[in-house]
């Protein structure tokens, strides 16, 4: 199983019934949905999204702030996600199971569900993306901004209230457990640190009337879709988590993200 996939395998939610992407959209789905995410395992970043949906089509605007920035002196790579099929709630300390300070993606699945769809900088957005580092955001500050297509099991949990946000990647610097914990194996694929893979902000997608983002919106950056770095993640990501999951940490944060 390679590495994208395992990012998927959280027991008990397998979403064998998620619809293929572009398939007939509910028109009562249509509206504004936004959040702003708060802030898990001692992560100090911010962020705000809000979904214009109208069908199967939804205009995406994600900002993100005050997360590691850079990762053995690279942009810090962070993966996000809508999830969905749960309770559309973001985990709390009390779902930490083994008390370690990291809430893991494992100990949150019961509050927020599966990967219903990978929120990428570009290119496919299903949850076969889920732990694709070159499309996810790249540094401790940016903006994804792109229209995508909802499959039918995302437009239902955004329905429902159940739809949540996910960003994922601690910041070791900061994050409520040791460093021994931080390095432990992911939940999801053991090649690379704990903290690595673990949720970072969360929020619940709520339907509101007006498309502007919350107040306290992030600062916004520039996600990078191309470019030197974007291509060394592709190629070297994963060995380049890995490579910490030795307990030596190069991290840093813009002073104005803190």
């Amino acid at each position: 199983m390679n590495k994208k996939m395992r990012f998927l395998a959280v027991p008990a939610l397998a979403l064998s019934t998620v619809a293929m992407a572009g398939a007939p959209a509910i028109a009562a789905h249509d509206g504004t949905y936004s959040s702003t995410l708060g802030q898990l395992s001692g992560t100090t970043g911010s962020g705000t999204i809000t979904l214009d949906v109208t069908g199967d089509k939804a205009m995406v605007k994600l900002q993100v702030s005050g997360l590691a920035e850079t990762f053995m002196d690279a942009p810090y790579p962070h993966v996000q996600h809508i999830h969905g099929g749960a309770l559309g709630e973001c985990p709390t300390t009390a779902d930490d199971a083994n008390g370690d300070g990291i809430l893991s993606t494992t100990d949150g699945a019961a509050s927020y569900g599966g990967i219903l769809t990978t929120l990428t900088t570009s290119g496919a957005t299903t949850p076969a993306e889920g732990l694709n580092l070159a499309l996810g955001g790249q540094g401790g500050s940016y903006t994804v901004e792109r229209e995508i297509t909802l499959d039918m099991a995302t437009q239902e949990a955004l329905a429902a209230g159940t739809a949540v946000v996910v960003v994922h990647g601690l910041d070791p610097a900061t994050v409520t457990a040791t460093t021994e914990a931080f390095s432990a194996p992911s939940d999801l694929e053991p090649s690379l640190p704990l903290g690595a893979t673990s949720p970072a902000l969360c929020g619940t997608l709520v339907e509101s009337q007006m498309g502007d983002m919350p107040a306290g919106g992030a600062d916004t950056g520039v996600a990078q879709e191309t470019g030197s770095n974007t291509a060394m993640l592709a190629l070297g990501g994963g060995l380049l988590l890995a490579a910490a999951a030795g307990g030596t940490y190069v991290v840093r944060r813009r002073s104005a993200d803190v």
